[in-house]
């Protein structure tokens, strides 16, 4: 087939989450289809990694997307006054309309995947006969978590107000499109209860390459507490934030030496302000070469209490064998089991003492880190995770009309996610 990948974000260099997910996606439609790929980019750096994905796309195209606090207030404007979600009016977006379109007058497209909720808008009406919505997560569920974190004033108000709006546009969204995959059956169940009917969506778990993150036993050297994440992301920071300042300090009482590295693009000024010799805590930003602070990292912490989807760097420290403590929502999504696979704590103080106890026993660390790494090797390795896609794509599309994901009113038929 002929495909149309849209995407937000350049899937390249694969050193995000969203980044490794929609990368694998593309490599493995790559080795099986004609794939067109269409994105976003936000500098010359990403213009260029954009190019570098022309091994695996027939055609690159690319769109510069331009972001400011301006834009927002003005997004923001448009969607108090048209009801929309500020999400989707904040990436909407003429160019890249246009340049779909010329696409679309060069190329017979057989399908479209839309990567992501916010690049659905792109897709939907497109004279395809296959029409794939891709959502990394049911982001409605995203923001009225962050919502729910917020105290009460302007701010949470028009967390509120997103939340809803976000929850009719993404279930009406769903609906418009043939098919739609998730990474998680709670986010399948969430996505059904936006959409206000049964949702029968393919879950096609994040995946990882676990020949390029071959497991290392810890070392001697292995003796740190390190974090992994976007620390651009409320989700990430609130949590960071949280286990820097209620977990931490118990942690280095009863393990002396030991540090919190904070590794990820863009930390605010209040998460670098936690740097420093005495509190223990390093704030790296972003790291090109992880190997050198992972070979130093007893304990891998995801200290999240809001966001949805699946935590792509839980896998990935699965396949390298890096011990982790999780909350209960850090670990949403993914089929590992506390105490066999990882431990998960939501108290502070359990937190601690979770963590504490793995930096202190190796025989605990390496028994959970083992089972982490089959974990992965059976079920999140890119090759068998992702076979899904080909339930998607190598269905009898014969009966399907260009343009057929458009729907009208009450015309509104089932979407056909899952097949035999």
């Amino acid at each position: 087939m002929r495909i149309l990948l849209l995407t937000q974000v350049v899937p390249f260099p694969p050193d995000a989450g969203p980044k490794i997910k929609t990368y694998n996606v593309l490599r493995y439609l790559a080795q099986r289809h004609e794939v067109h790929l269409a994105s976003f980019v936000r500098s010359a750096k990403e213009e260029e990694a954009a190019q570098s994905l022309a091994s695996y796309c027939a055609s690159v195209t690319t769109v510069p997307l331009r972001r400011s606090r301006g834009r927002d207030v003005v997004a923001l404007g448009r969607s108090l006054a048209t009801g929309r979600s500020f999400l989707v009016e904040r990436d909407d977006s003429r160019a890249m309309r246009v340049a779909i379109a010329d696409l679309l007058e060069r190329h017979q497209f057989d399908a479209v995947h839309a990567d992501q909720l916010t690049m659905g808008q792109f897709a939907v009406g497109l004279p395809v006969s296959l029409h794939v919505l891709d959502e990394h997560n049911a982001v409605w569920t995203i923001v009225r978590r962050a919502a729910a974190q917020e105290h009460w004033g302007p701010k949470r108000l028009l967390a509120e107000l997103e939340w809803r709006k976000l929850r009719g546009y993404e279930g009406d969204l769903c609906r418009r499109f043939d098919d739609v995959t998730v990474v998680s059956e709670q986010d399948a169940a969430d996505l059904a209860g936006a959409t206000g009917a049964a949702l029968h969506a393919e879950v096609i778990p994040i995946a990882v390459d676990t020949d390029e993150l071959p497991f290392v036993a810890r070392g001697p050297a292995a003796r740190h507490v390190v974090s992994v994440a976007t620390m651009f992301y409320p989700p990430n920071i609130e949590g960071i934030h949280w286990f820097a300042t209620e977990v931490f300090p118990s942690i280095r009482r009863a393990v002396p030496g030991t540090e919190f590295r904070v590794v990820g693009a863009r930390p605010p000024a209040h998460i670098q302000q936690l740097s420093g010799p005495e509190s223990g805590i390093v704030v790296t930003g972003y790291v090109q070469d992880l190997d050198p602070i992972l070979d130093e990292s007893a304990v891998l912490v995801v200290p999240l209490h809001s966001g949805s989807g699946m935590r792509v760097k839980i896998v990935e420290a699965f396949s390298r064998g890096i011990p982790i403590v999780s909350t209960t929502v850090g670990v949403e999504g993914i089929d590992a089991r506390a105490g066999e696979h990882l431990l998960v704590a939501d108290d502070p103080r359990d937190f601690a003492a979770a963590v504490s106890r793995l930096l202190q026993d190796p025989i605990e660390a390496a028994r959970l880190a083992r089972a982490g790494r089959e974990l992965v090797e059976s079920r999140y390795d890119w090759r068998t995770a992702l076979v899904g896609l080909d339930r998607i794509y190598s269905a009898d599309l014969a009966g399907a009309q260009p343009g057929g994901a458009v729907l009208h009113g009450d015309d509104r038929r089932p979407l056909r996610a899952t097949r035999p």
